[in-house]
């Protein structure tokens, strides 16, 4: 008796027959979602800090520039042994700043 509703229990599942599928098919949308999230979220962000990093790296003394904090100010002095950025905020007014602190140049 038990052996036969494991019988019918496998005809049902379809072991084979258009049903059945395969194991990759029904991985295939889960790959394509996969994907689009790599192109469409991933990839951009990865793009766009690798931009960022070559700004920092290319600051110069000079430079109008906004911090992550929303601080504007121009680069007085670079410290590079340190990564620290003196930002002139002011007249007589100068903050030291991490250069990843650094968000974007202000032309």
């Amino acid at each position: 008796m038990f052996a036969q509703l494991i019988t019918k229990a496998y005809a049902q599942a379809g072991g084979s027959g258009p049903a059945s599928g395969s194991g990759w098919m029904s991985l295939f949308p889960l790959l394509l979602m996969v994907l689009i999230f790599y192109f469409l979220l991933i990839r951009p962000s990865q793009k766009k800090e690798k931009d960022r990093k070559k700004m920092i790296e290319a600051l110069q003394k000079g430079d109008k520039v906004i911090t992550a904090g929303g601080i504007y100010g121009v680069i007085s002095n670079i410290k590079p042994e340190e990564n620290i950025v003196v930002l002139k905020i002011a007249d007589s007014t100068k903050v030291e700043f991490s250069k990843t602190a650094i968000q974007s140049k202000v032309s």
